[in-house]
């Protein structure tokens, strides 16, 4: 799965899309079920003040439902095929083999969507700062992004090739 260069569209594989699909109905449906089950069974057991099961599952059904709304948009602005992709330019959907300033061990990642999970290698999100930083240039580019401690990390584009799925 990944997201093209426009924000409002997440490009999902076939089976990314049945998978969270299969996950959305399931929360809506027997989830939802489920949790109601759990907190009145909570509910009979008396003092809500001091009663954990209930306080547990009333934070679990809050998770789910959060969960409920991240599918919705996701599956809202999915287009089901491969986005755009040209060789030598990094996007969402290739595989990027970069090296840090300053380090002579190259990287290699997916630029896609957490929602790919299931890829074979590690998963860089195109809105996260490095891979913000280095979506749309080509090889041997030089980038530098902005690190969460405030200071700056460059890096030079090795590779950019399309996700094989291997």
């Amino acid at each position: 799965m990944t997201q093209t260069r426009d924000d409002n569209v997440t490009w999902l594989t076939q089976e990314a899309y049945d998978r969270l699909k299969g996950e959305l109905d399931h929360l809506t449906g027997r989830g939802r079920v489920e949790i109601a089950e759990k907190i009145e069974a909570a509910r009979e057991e008396g003092d809500l003040r001091e009663n954990g099961g209930y306080h547990a599952a009333k934070e679990e059904q809050g998770k789910m439902e959060a969960r409920i709304l991240q599918l919705t948009e996701i599956l809202r602005t999915a287009r089901v095929g491969e986005a755009p992709r040209t060789e030598g330019v990094v996007g969402p959907g290739m595989t990027v083999t970069i090296r840090f300033d300053g380090d002579d061990e190259e990287v290699t990642f997916l630029l896609a969507s957490r929602e790919e999970s299931g890829a074979p290698i590690d998963v860089y999100s195109p809105k996260s700062p490095l891979g913000a930083a280095i979506n749309g240039k080509r090889v041997g580019d030089h980038v530098s992004y902005q690190l969460p401690n405030g200071r700056s990390l460059g890096v030079e584009i090795i590779e950019a090739v399309p996700y094989s799925g291997a």
